[in-house]
Protein backbone atom coordinates (compact mmCIF):
# COMPACT_ATOMS: atom_id res chain seq x y z
CA UNK A 1 0.00 0.00 0.00
CA UNK A 2 1.13 3.52 -0.83
CA UNK A 3 2.76 6.07 1.39
CA UNK A 4 0.74 9.59 1.19
CA UNK A 5 1.86 12.46 -0.73
CA UNK A 6 3.86 14.35 0.84
CA UNK A 7 2.55 17.30 -1.05
CA UNK A 8 0.09 18.56 1.33
CA UNK A 9 2.46 19.49 3.79
CA UNK A 10 5.06 21.50 1.50
CA UNK A 11 3.40 21.90 -1.95
CA UNK A 12 3.23 25.06 -3.21
CA UNK A 13 0.44 26.55 -5.89
CA UNK A 14 1.24 29.92 -8.09
CA UNK A 15 -0.97 32.41 -7.95
CA UNK A 16 -3.60 32.88 -11.02
CA UNK A 17 -5.21 35.92 -12.28
CA UNK A 18 -8.11 36.85 -10.24
CA UNK A 19 -11.81 36.18 -11.84
CA UNK A 20 -12.66 40.66 -11.54
CA UNK A 21 -9.84 42.41 -12.55
CA UNK A 22 -8.14 44.21 -9.33
CA UNK A 23 -10.03 42.21 -6.92
CA UNK A 24 -7.66 39.12 -5.79
CA UNK A 25 -3.82 40.23 -5.47
CA UNK A 26 -1.53 38.04 -7.32
CA UNK A 27 0.95 36.33 -4.59
CA UNK A 28 3.83 34.61 -3.80
CA UNK A 29 3.88 30.66 -4.08
CA UNK A 30 2.34 29.46 -0.81
CA UNK A 31 2.02 25.87 0.94
CA UNK A 32 -1.04 23.94 -0.24
CA UNK A 33 -2.59 24.34 3.12
CA UNK A 34 -2.02 27.62 3.35
CA UNK A 35 -3.44 28.47 -0.45
CA UNK A 36 -6.80 25.73 0.83
CA UNK A 37 -7.17 28.25 3.70
CA UNK A 38 -6.47 31.93 1.80
CA UNK A 39 -6.95 31.67 -2.12
CA UNK A 40 -9.64 33.56 -2.97
CA UNK A 41 -10.35 35.45 0.17
CA UNK A 42 -6.97 37.99 -0.41
CA UNK A 43 -9.43 41.21 -0.20
CA UNK A 44 -11.73 40.13 2.38
CA UNK A 45 -9.70 42.59 5.50
CA UNK A 46 -9.47 45.80 2.57
CA UNK A 47 -13.57 45.01 2.04
CA UNK A 48 -13.86 44.82 5.72
CA UNK A 49 -15.36 41.64 6.30
CA UNK A 50 -13.98 38.54 7.48
CA UNK A 51 -16.21 35.62 5.93
CA UNK A 52 -16.72 35.49 2.37
CA UNK A 53 -20.13 37.66 1.16
CA UNK A 54 -22.57 35.49 -0.84
CA UNK A 55 -23.47 37.30 -3.84
CA UNK A 56 -27.50 36.06 -4.45
CA UNK A 57 -28.24 38.29 -7.35
CA UNK A 58 -30.00 36.94 -10.52
CA UNK A 59 -29.24 40.37 -12.87
CA UNK A 60 -27.27 43.54 -12.31
CA UNK A 61 -28.32 46.88 -12.69
CA UNK A 62 -26.51 48.77 -15.45
CA UNK A 63 -27.54 52.37 -16.49
CA UNK A 64 -24.94 51.83 -19.57
CA UNK A 65 -26.69 49.35 -22.31
CA UNK A 66 -24.06 50.30 -25.24
CA UNK A 67 -21.14 49.32 -22.34
CA UNK A 68 -23.34 46.16 -21.48
CA UNK A 69 -23.70 45.69 -25.21
CA UNK A 70 -20.07 45.95 -25.43
CA UNK A 71 -19.24 42.89 -22.91
CA UNK A 72 -21.93 41.32 -23.74
CA UNK A 73 -20.22 40.79 -27.47
CA UNK A 74 -16.83 40.56 -26.28
CA UNK A 75 -18.21 37.72 -23.95
CA UNK A 76 -19.88 35.89 -27.08
CA UNK A 77 -16.62 36.48 -28.66
CA UNK A 78 -14.16 35.31 -26.81
CA UNK A 79 -15.58 33.20 -23.31
CA UNK A 80 -13.55 35.98 -21.41
CA UNK A 81 -14.69 37.38 -17.80
CA UNK A 82 -16.28 40.72 -17.98
CA UNK A 83 -14.91 43.46 -16.20
CA UNK A 84 -17.00 44.72 -13.72
CA UNK A 85 -20.06 43.49 -11.94
CA UNK A 86 -21.93 40.36 -13.92
CA UNK A 87 -24.74 41.23 -16.41
CA UNK A 88 -26.67 38.24 -15.42
CA UNK A 89 -26.24 35.31 -12.67
CA UNK A 90 -26.16 32.87 -15.92
CA UNK A 91 -23.11 34.33 -17.28
CA UNK A 92 -20.79 34.46 -14.05
CA UNK A 93 -21.02 35.15 -9.94
CA UNK A 94 -18.70 36.57 -7.66
CA UNK A 95 -19.43 33.80 -4.64
CA UNK A 96 -18.86 31.11 -7.43
CA UNK A 97 -15.85 32.86 -8.64
CA UNK A 98 -14.09 32.87 -5.59
CA UNK A 99 -14.05 28.94 -5.62
CA UNK A 100 -13.22 29.28 -8.89
CA UNK A 101 -10.29 31.04 -7.88
CA UNK A 102 -9.16 29.04 -5.22
CA UNK A 103 -9.68 25.32 -6.78
CA UNK A 104 -7.54 26.61 -9.70
CA UNK A 105 -4.77 27.75 -6.95
CA UNK A 106 -4.93 24.49 -5.30
CA UNK A 107 -4.68 22.42 -8.65
CA UNK A 108 -1.97 24.82 -10.08
CA UNK A 109 -4.28 25.57 -13.12
CA UNK A 110 -4.59 28.59 -14.91
CA UNK A 111 -8.60 28.76 -14.28
CA UNK A 112 -11.30 27.15 -13.35
CA UNK A 113 -14.90 26.82 -14.13
CA UNK A 114 -17.58 25.42 -11.77
CA UNK A 115 -20.74 24.52 -12.77
CA UNK A 116 -24.13 22.65 -10.92
CA UNK A 117 -22.49 19.00 -11.03
CA UNK A 118 -19.82 16.91 -12.07
CA UNK A 119 -21.82 15.29 -14.82
CA UNK A 120 -22.61 19.10 -15.91
CA UNK A 121 -18.72 19.70 -15.81
CA UNK A 122 -17.85 16.59 -18.01
CA UNK A 123 -20.71 17.59 -20.42
CA UNK A 124 -19.35 20.91 -20.77
CA UNK A 125 -15.90 19.49 -21.76
CA UNK A 126 -17.57 17.21 -24.39
CA UNK A 127 -19.45 20.10 -25.91
CA UNK A 128 -16.83 22.38 -26.24
CA UNK A 129 -14.62 19.94 -28.33
CA UNK A 130 -17.96 18.45 -30.56
CA UNK A 131 -18.21 22.27 -31.33
CA UNK A 132 -14.58 21.58 -33.30
CA UNK A 133 -15.70 18.66 -34.97
CA UNK A 134 -13.80 16.73 -32.87
CA UNK A 135 -16.72 14.26 -31.42
CA UNK A 136 -14.29 11.35 -30.90
CA UNK A 137 -13.22 10.53 -27.16
CA UNK A 138 -10.51 7.53 -26.05
CA UNK A 139 -10.90 6.53 -22.71
CA UNK A 140 -9.54 4.32 -20.19
CA UNK A 141 -12.16 2.22 -17.64
CA UNK A 142 -13.12 1.66 -14.88
CA UNK A 143 -15.05 5.72 -14.58
CA UNK A 144 -17.65 6.32 -12.44
CA UNK A 145 -20.41 4.87 -13.61
CA UNK A 146 -22.32 7.99 -15.25
CA UNK A 147 -19.66 9.46 -16.77
CA UNK A 148 -19.03 6.44 -18.38
CA UNK A 149 -23.16 5.92 -19.51
CA UNK A 150 -22.74 9.45 -21.17
CA UNK A 151 -19.95 8.49 -23.30
CA UNK A 152 -20.99 5.13 -24.36
CA UNK A 153 -24.77 6.08 -24.77
CA UNK A 154 -23.55 8.61 -27.60
CA UNK A 155 -26.42 11.17 -25.52
CA UNK A 156 -23.99 13.70 -27.14
CA UNK A 157 -23.24 12.67 -30.32
CA UNK A 158 -19.58 11.66 -29.11
CA UNK A 159 -18.53 8.33 -29.97
CA UNK A 160 -16.25 6.80 -27.81
CA UNK A 161 -12.93 4.15 -28.19
CA UNK A 162 -12.15 2.79 -25.15
CA UNK A 163 -8.75 1.50 -24.30
CA UNK A 164 -6.14 0.76 -21.59
CA UNK A 165 -3.22 3.25 -21.00
CA UNK A 166 -1.05 1.42 -22.91
CA UNK A 167 -3.55 1.67 -25.95
CA UNK A 168 -4.35 5.39 -25.95
CA UNK A 169 -1.95 6.51 -28.61
CA UNK A 170 -3.07 3.62 -31.31
CA UNK A 171 -6.49 4.79 -30.76
CA UNK A 172 -6.12 8.29 -31.18
CA UNK A 173 -7.76 9.48 -34.71
CA UNK A 174 -7.81 12.64 -36.61
CA UNK A 175 -11.35 13.40 -35.03
CA UNK A 176 -10.02 12.75 -31.46
CA UNK A 177 -10.85 15.77 -28.93
CA UNK A 178 -10.50 14.28 -25.60
CA UNK A 179 -8.73 11.68 -23.95
CA UNK A 180 -9.76 10.97 -20.13
CA UNK A 181 -9.02 8.75 -17.48
CA UNK A 182 -9.89 8.74 -13.64
CA UNK A 183 -6.91 7.88 -11.39
CA UNK A 184 -7.91 6.65 -8.47
CA UNK A 185 -10.35 5.14 -10.58
CA UNK A 186 -13.66 4.82 -9.35
CA UNK A 187 -14.65 2.22 -7.71
CA UNK A 188 -12.02 -0.32 -8.37
CA UNK A 189 -8.97 2.91 -7.43
CA UNK A 190 -6.98 1.91 -10.23
CA UNK A 191 -4.38 4.10 -11.09
CA UNK A 192 -2.56 4.96 -14.25
CA UNK A 193 0.73 6.63 -14.90
CA UNK A 194 -1.11 10.45 -15.51
CA UNK A 195 2.91 11.45 -16.77
CA UNK A 196 2.97 8.33 -19.56
CA UNK A 197 -0.65 8.84 -20.63
CA UNK A 198 -0.32 12.98 -21.63
CA UNK A 199 2.85 11.84 -23.50
CA UNK A 200 0.96 9.23 -25.16
CA UNK A 201 -1.87 12.03 -26.06
CA UNK A 202 0.40 14.21 -27.81
CA UNK A 203 -1.52 17.40 -28.57
CA UNK A 204 -4.72 16.01 -27.76
CA UNK A 205 -6.34 17.44 -24.48
CA UNK A 206 -5.89 15.02 -21.44
CA UNK A 207 -8.84 15.05 -18.80
CA UNK A 208 -8.24 13.38 -15.44
CA UNK A 209 -11.19 13.09 -13.19
CA UNK A 210 -8.96 14.35 -10.13
CA UNK A 211 -12.16 13.66 -7.81
CA UNK A 212 -11.05 10.75 -5.63
CA UNK A 213 -7.25 12.18 -4.77
CA UNK A 214 -8.06 15.80 -5.05
CA UNK A 215 -5.40 18.21 -4.70
CA UNK A 216 -3.72 17.29 -1.46
CA UNK A 217 -2.28 13.65 -3.08
CA UNK A 218 -1.95 14.63 -6.93
CA UNK A 219 -1.74 17.38 -8.98
CA UNK A 220 -2.17 16.25 -12.49
CA UNK A 221 -1.42 19.58 -14.52
CA UNK A 222 2.29 19.30 -13.09
CA UNK A 223 2.04 15.43 -14.96
CA UNK A 224 0.77 16.92 -18.13
CA UNK A 225 -2.50 16.97 -18.02
CA UNK A 226 -4.83 20.10 -19.36
CA UNK A 227 -7.91 19.26 -18.03
CA UNK A 228 -8.47 18.25 -14.25
CA UNK A 229 -12.22 17.27 -13.63
CA UNK A 230 -14.14 17.31 -9.85
CA UNK A 231 -17.68 16.37 -8.47
CA UNK A 232 -17.31 18.91 -6.23
CA UNK A 233 -20.02 17.16 -4.44
CA UNK A 234 -17.43 14.54 -3.18
CA UNK A 235 -14.14 15.53 -1.25
CA UNK A 236 -14.06 19.66 -2.21
CA UNK A 237 -17.14 19.93 -0.04
CA UNK A 238 -16.59 17.76 2.15
CA UNK A 239 -20.15 17.10 3.84
CA UNK A 240 -22.61 15.91 1.87
CA UNK A 241 -24.36 18.73 2.02
CA UNK A 242 -23.51 20.75 -1.75
CA UNK A 243 -23.71 19.49 -5.10
CA UNK A 244 -21.31 21.20 -7.84
CA UNK A 245 -18.47 20.25 -10.25
CA UNK A 246 -15.53 22.29 -11.65
CA UNK A 247 -12.88 21.95 -14.12
CA UNK A 248 -9.25 23.58 -13.95
CA UNK A 249 -7.52 24.03 -17.03
CA UNK A 250 -5.77 26.91 -19.22
CA UNK A 251 -7.55 29.92 -19.65
CA UNK A 252 -8.33 29.07 -23.16
CA UNK A 253 -10.33 25.89 -22.91
CA UNK A 254 -12.25 27.99 -19.53
CA UNK A 255 -12.99 30.51 -22.27
CA UNK A 256 -15.09 28.11 -23.94
CA UNK A 257 -16.42 26.19 -20.75
CA UNK A 258 -18.00 29.61 -19.23
CA UNK A 259 -19.58 30.01 -22.74
CA UNK A 260 -21.25 26.66 -22.90
CA UNK A 261 -21.89 27.20 -19.34
CA UNK A 262 -23.84 30.18 -20.16
CA UNK A 263 -25.75 29.06 -23.49
CA UNK A 264 -26.87 25.51 -21.40
CA UNK A 265 -27.63 27.35 -18.40
CA UNK A 266 -25.60 24.30 -16.16
CA UNK A 267 -24.88 27.00 -13.55
CA UNK A 268 -23.76 26.63 -10.51
CA UNK A 269 -25.53 28.32 -7.07
CA UNK A 270 -23.76 30.75 -5.43
CA UNK A 271 -24.99 29.17 -2.29
CA UNK A 272 -22.99 26.15 -3.70
CA UNK A 273 -20.20 28.02 -4.52
CA UNK A 274 -19.97 29.38 -1.33
CA UNK A 275 -20.32 25.94 1.01
CA UNK A 276 -17.22 24.62 -1.70
CA UNK A 277 -15.31 27.39 -0.73
CA UNK A 278 -15.52 27.03 2.77
CA UNK A 279 -15.02 23.24 2.51
CA UNK A 280 -11.64 23.74 0.29
CA UNK A 281 -10.47 25.51 3.80
CA UNK A 282 -10.57 21.97 5.71
CA UNK A 283 -9.61 20.01 2.88
CA UNK A 284 -6.40 19.25 3.62
CA UNK A 285 -6.75 18.09 6.74
CA UNK A 286 -9.63 16.06 5.83
CA UNK A 287 -7.96 14.44 3.43
CA UNK A 288 -4.97 13.31 5.70
CA UNK A 289 -7.21 12.39 8.28
CA UNK A 290 -9.63 10.12 6.37
CA UNK A 291 -6.45 9.24 4.57
CA UNK A 292 -4.64 7.23 7.49
CA UNK A 293 -7.65 5.69 8.66
CA UNK A 294 -8.83 4.47 5.28
CA UNK A 295 -4.87 2.70 5.10
CA UNK A 296 -5.44 1.19 8.58
CA UNK A 297 -8.68 0.07 7.81
CA UNK A 298 -7.21 -1.68 4.56
CA UNK A 299 -4.43 -3.24 6.53
CA UNK A 300 -6.67 -5.36 8.35
CA UNK A 301 -9.11 -5.71 5.46
CA UNK A 302 -5.96 -7.23 3.75
CA UNK A 303 -5.83 -10.19 6.79
CA UNK A 304 -9.13 -11.05 7.32
CA UNK A 305 -10.33 -14.46 6.20
CA UNK A 306 -13.69 -12.81 5.06
CA UNK A 307 -12.36 -11.01 2.69
CA UNK A 308 -11.21 -12.04 -1.02
CA UNK A 309 -9.10 -8.71 -2.12
CA UNK A 310 -8.83 -5.04 -0.65
CA UNK A 311 -7.98 -1.86 -3.10
CA UNK A 312 -6.49 0.55 -1.78
CA UNK A 313 -4.07 2.68 -4.53
CA UNK A 314 -0.27 3.14 -4.18
CA UNK A 315 -1.32 7.18 -3.58
CA UNK A 316 -3.00 6.85 -0.41
CA UNK A 317 -6.47 8.44 0.19
CA UNK A 318 -9.91 7.97 1.71
CA UNK A 319 -11.58 5.79 -0.28
CA UNK A 320 -10.99 1.63 0.39
CA UNK A 321 -12.78 -1.20 -1.91
CA UNK A 322 -12.83 -4.91 -1.01
CA UNK A 323 -14.47 -8.13 -2.49
CA UNK A 324 -15.79 -10.11 0.27
CA UNK A 325 -16.37 -14.10 0.16
CA UNK A 326 -19.88 -13.63 1.36
CA UNK A 327 -22.60 -11.63 0.34
CA UNK A 328 -21.99 -8.36 -0.16
CA UNK A 329 -25.39 -7.64 0.16
CA UNK A 330 -25.64 -8.70 3.46
CA UNK A 331 -22.83 -6.71 4.51
CA UNK A 332 -24.65 -3.69 3.30
CA UNK A 333 -27.64 -4.29 5.35
CA UNK A 334 -25.35 -5.12 8.26
CA UNK A 335 -24.00 -1.71 8.73
CA UNK A 336 -25.03 0.41 11.82
CA UNK A 337 -22.33 3.18 12.17
CA UNK A 338 -21.28 3.50 8.61
CA UNK A 339 -23.93 4.39 6.38
CA UNK A 340 -25.40 2.32 3.48
CA UNK A 341 -25.53 5.61 0.61
CA UNK A 342 -23.76 6.37 -3.01
CA UNK A 343 -21.36 9.20 -3.03
CA UNK A 344 -18.25 9.43 -0.99
CA UNK A 345 -15.76 12.16 0.23
CA UNK A 346 -18.17 13.44 3.23
CA UNK A 347 -16.96 13.49 7.08
CA UNK A 348 -19.08 10.77 7.65
CA UNK A 349 -18.19 7.00 6.27
CA UNK A 350 -20.04 6.27 3.68
CA UNK A 351 -20.37 2.07 2.17
CA UNK A 352 -21.89 0.95 -1.56
CA UNK A 353 -22.52 -1.97 -3.76
CA UNK A 354 -21.30 -0.27 -7.20
CA UNK A 355 -22.80 -3.34 -9.37
CA UNK A 356 -26.06 -2.10 -7.50
CA UNK A 357 -25.99 1.51 -7.93
CA UNK A 358 -22.88 4.11 -8.99
CA UNK A 359 -22.11 1.86 -11.94
CA UNK A 360 -25.47 -0.21 -13.00
CA UNK A 361 -25.44 2.19 -15.36
CA UNK A 362 -22.60 0.41 -17.21
CA UNK A 363 -23.21 -2.58 -18.87
CA UNK A 364 -22.46 -5.72 -17.24
CA UNK A 365 -19.68 -7.20 -18.82
CA UNK A 366 -18.11 -3.99 -19.21
CA UNK A 367 -18.69 -3.68 -15.50
CA UNK A 368 -16.54 -6.97 -15.03
CA UNK A 369 -14.30 -6.54 -17.79
CA UNK A 370 -13.25 -3.33 -15.80
CA UNK A 371 -12.74 -4.94 -12.61
CA UNK A 372 -16.07 -3.92 -10.94
CA UNK A 373 -17.01 -7.80 -9.86
CA UNK A 374 -20.33 -8.42 -8.31
CA UNK A 375 -18.68 -8.52 -4.92
CA UNK A 376 -17.10 -5.74 -5.12
CA UNK A 377 -17.81 -2.96 -2.05
CA UNK A 378 -16.44 0.58 -2.12
CA UNK A 379 -16.29 2.46 1.47
CA UNK A 380 -15.71 6.08 1.30
CA UNK A 381 -13.83 6.51 5.10
CA UNK A 382 -14.80 9.36 6.91
CA UNK A 383 -13.26 11.00 9.88
CA UNK A 384 -14.71 8.68 12.76
CA UNK A 385 -12.63 6.70 15.21
CA UNK A 386 -10.62 3.90 12.72
CA UNK A 387 -11.56 1.36 16.52
CA UNK A 388 -15.55 2.12 15.43
CA UNK A 389 -15.08 1.96 11.81
CA UNK A 390 -13.39 -1.38 12.55
CA UNK A 391 -15.95 -2.99 15.07
CA UNK A 392 -18.42 -1.66 12.76
CA UNK A 393 -17.17 -3.45 9.27
CA UNK A 394 -16.76 -6.49 11.30
CA UNK A 395 -19.86 -6.85 12.98
CA UNK A 396 -21.17 -6.55 9.09
CA UNK A 397 -19.33 -8.80 7.92
CA UNK A 398 -19.65 -11.72 10.70
CA UNK A 399 -23.65 -11.45 9.54
CA UNK A 400 -23.73 -13.62 6.58
CA UNK A 401 -19.78 -14.63 7.19
CA UNK A 402 -18.04 -16.17 3.74
CA UNK A 403 -15.66 -18.85 5.56
CA UNK A 404 -13.67 -20.11 1.93
CA UNK A 405 -10.34 -19.28 2.84
CA UNK A 406 -7.36 -18.16 0.97
CA UNK A 407 -3.74 -17.75 0.55
CA UNK A 408 -1.78 -15.27 2.54
CA UNK A 409 -0.60 -13.83 -0.89
CA UNK A 410 -3.72 -13.19 -1.97
CA UNK A 411 -4.38 -10.61 0.79
CA UNK A 412 -2.84 -7.29 0.41
CA UNK A 413 -2.22 -5.61 -3.13
CA UNK A 414 0.38 -3.42 -2.94
CA UNK A 415 0.57 -1.02 -6.30
CA UNK A 416 3.78 1.17 -7.03
CA UNK A 417 2.43 4.72 -7.71
CA UNK A 418 2.61 5.72 -11.17
CA UNK A 419 1.95 8.91 -11.04
CA UNK A 420 4.03 10.48 -8.55
CA UNK A 421 6.83 8.13 -8.55
CA UNK A 422 6.09 6.49 -5.44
Amino acid sequence: MGAMNPMDADGTAEAVAAPFAGTFPRTLPRALATEAVHAGREDLARLGVHAAPIDLSTTYPSYDTRAEAARIDEFAATGARPEGPPVYARLDNPTTARFETALARLEGAESAVAFASGMAALTAVLLVRSAMGLRHVVAVRPLYGCSDHLLNAGLLGTEVTWTDPAGIADAIRPDTGLVLVETPANPTLAEVDIAAVAHSCGSIPLLVDNTFATPVLQRPVEHGARLVLHSATKYLGGHGDVLGGVVACDEEFARGLRQVRFATGGVLHPMAGYLLLRGLSTLPVRVRAASATAADLARRLATDPRIARVHYPAIGGAMVSFEVYGDPHEVIAGVRLITPAVSLGSVDSLIQHPASISHRVVAEGDRRSAGVSDRLLRMSVGLEDVEDLWRDLTEALSARPGRAERSPESRTVPRPSPSTGR
